[in-house]
């Protein structure tokens, strides 16, 4: 991993085949774009009907590429995490009530701007979920339950942002994503493009990523971006694989990826074309090395499918079921 990946997600913004994602475990907010979507660029970002999103380049930034075992059957997730150091991630105190921030002077539209910010004081330091509007009606709904927790029994916020869909606005230190488009029922699906999840049973993790994403310590993610991946199309439905898209990320994690990862695949792909059989190579260490390892084999499937070491390596292999629960496989392309 190095300091000098923003040119990768600079580039990354010209490509309708990547998604993105700022926020939290259970509070997120996503922006994506279809190759027929009318866009206007804007500096560090763009502007759709749906959504928008801009970026912000700083020389302590630290990109770290990842991969982690997919639920679905050989397959395996990828993407990209922007970060800084806590203290340079820092946005202020860490807000747990509905808050009035007052006009959205920095909204990536010029009309945009006497909407008025409310965080939705999900409790977290580096980033700020919020939601902004200049309906009256709303306006009142919403300054009501300031200085109460969004979830509280009773708190007119929540459920007058569910009825209303306004604006939601996710910002961080280097990231701002804006979602447009209306919030879903509750037994309703998310739609294709920009959204928003607020999803309190994980919110109570207080976890900033998910476990699937090893960081190095100290590091806070402030945005998430998702490459297209080799197996999947922009909808995230399986595709047949991309050999050009699979060199391409692998490219990327040779330049941003773990040490530890990297030598773990680099190890299993070479024991593979030797033929080497499974015990060859000594038990990975530690949980990332374990996934990296599965990781390699699952694409070792698609990359070398007739290597003649590979079945026993997968059957030996693919019986470990460790992988956590959580994971970003809503995010279209992440595998």
């Amino acid at each position: 991993m190095t300091h000098s990946g923003f040119p990768i997600l600079a580039r990354g913004l010209g490509d309708a085949g990547w998604a993105w994602a700022l926020g939290v475990l259970g509070g997120i907010g996503e922006f994506s774009r279809a190759p027929w979507e009318s866009v206007q660029r804007i500096p560090g970002g763009m502007v759709t009907a749906r959504g928008a999103i801009a970026l912000r380049d700083d020389p302590r930034a630290v990109l770290v590429a990842h991969e982690a075992l997919s639920r679905r059957p050989g397959h395996w997730q990828q993407g990209l995490s922007l970060c800084l150091e806590a203290r340079d991630a820092h946005l202020g105190e860490a807000c747990d009530v509905v808050s009035e921030l007052g006009p959205d002077t920095q909204a990536l539209r010029p009309r945009d701007e006497a909407a008025i910010l409310f965080d939705m004081g999900l409790g977290f330091s580096h980033m700020r979920a919020c939601v902004r509007t200049a309906n009256p009606a709303l306006l009142a709904q919403l300054r009501a339950g300031c200085g109460r927790p969004l979830f509280d029994h009773g708190n007119p916020a929540g459920a007058a942002i569910v009825a209303a869909s306004p604006h939601r606005v996710f910002l961080s230190a280097l990231a701002r994503i804006e979602v447009y488009q209306p919030i879903p029922p509750p037994d309703g699906r998310s739609p294709e493009g920009p959204h928003s999840h607020i999803l309190p049973t994980l919110l109570r993790s207080r976890r900033t990523h998910a476990a699937t994403i090893h960081l190095p310590a100290g590091l806070v993610p402030v945005l998430e971006a998702f490459p297209p991946h080799p197996l999947s199309d922009l909808l995230g439905n399986a595709a047949p694989f991309d050999a050009a898209r699979h060199k391409a990320f692998q490219s990327i994690m040779l330049a941003h990826g773990s040490a530890a990862a990297l030598a773990e695949k680099r190890g299993v792909l070479a024991a593979l074309k030797a033929r080497l059989p499974p015990h060859a190579l000594a038990e990975p260490d530690g949980r990332e090395s374990r996934a990296a390892r599965r990781v390699a084999l699952r694409q070792a499937g698609h990359s070398m499918p007739r290597n003649q070491a590979l079945p026993a390596w997968r059957a030996a292999w693919e019986k470990h079921e460790d992988e956590p629960a959580e994971t970003m496989e809503s995010v279209p392309g992440h595998g």
